[in-house]
């Protein structure tokens, strides 16, 4: 187990080989986001980035909730703050939390959100960036930025919340602000399980399993174009990209391992 340089705000450990779990370490907070936890995220992000024996991640929360969202008692605190104007420190601190999920998005491991408790506002931003969402029981979600006079269009919830459950849906919540249990968040297809409270952690790890026991190279294309394909205009342009990424894909070596493993009926043994 370790924890981000300078930050005991976010710990990550090995659950198994191949998988590091992410955890902030606020719960006296419910991991509610100040400086400290926002600069741990970023370290442990760019540890794994680095990581090659790293092939999957999971993200979750100490104690009883995933993420509060802004420690609002506290704020974000930047070094380079002092000096500013309050429109320009304002848009600092926006865009060093709203960098977070670009990040996520571009992390070439994929990212499984286990969600424990409430994730709301900048919480809820984590699980969208994230590349799959479990929820346990006792999960709760929602866009919290209107509830305190903000608009509900924060961190990259108005471009992924949509894309996710559908524009209906998602207008509504972010109009709302109201609460989604863990059995809604899994009817409208915001998560895709939800576990109880106890068995959160193992549905996770099974889940990361699943992934683990496809080729490398593959997960990361696969990650990294399904990610492209929100953004891009016509079927044409993803079909494009696609034949591309089967190509590149066909001389990692993946293929011929597990096609290997397949005729020899044994589990592949993929090298990274």
């Amino acid at each position: 187990m370790s924890t981000s340089p300078g930050s005991t705000a976010v710990v990550i450990d090995r659950p198994r080989d191949q998988l590091a779990r992410i955890t902030l370490n606020r719960p006296d907070r419910r991991n509610a986001m100040n400086a400290d936890l926002l600069a741990g995220l970023y370290d442990a992000l760019g540890e794994l980035r680095e990581d090659r024996d790293c092939r999957v991640i999971i993200l979750t929360g100490a104690g009883p909730g995933f993420c509060a969202g802004l420690d609002l008692a506290e704020g974000v605190t930047l070094p380079d703050l002092p000096g500013m104007g309050r429109a320009r420190a304002g848009m600092r601190v926006q865009q060093y939390i709203a960098n977070l999920i670009p990040l996520m998005r571009s992390q070439p491991q994929p990212i499984i959100a286990a969600v424990n408790g409430a994730a709301s506002g900048g919480g809820l931003a984590l699980t969208l960036g994230s590349d799959i969402r479990i929820a346990a029981d006792s999960a709760r979600f929602n866009v919290a930025f209107i509830r305190v006079g903000l608009s509900a269009c924060d961190i990259g919830t108005s471009w992924i919340l949509p894309r996710l459950i559908g524009a209906s849906r998602a207008y509504e919540l972010m109009l709302t602000g109201r609460f989604v249990d863990a059995e809604e968040a899994f009817r409208i297809g915001l998560v895709t399980q939800v576990a109880p409270d106890d068995g959160l952690m193992d549905a996770a790890i099974a889940e990361a399993e699943l992934i683990l026991a496809n080729g490398p190279f593959g997960v990361r294309m696969t990650k990294e174009v399904m990610w492209s394909q929100l953004e891009i205009g016509s079927m044409q342009a993803g079909i494009d990209l696609e034949n591309r990424t089967q190509v590149l894909s066909s001389f990692a070596g993946d293929l011929e391992e597990a096609m290997a493993a397949f005729m020899e009926k044994r589990p592949p043994n993929f090298t990274n």
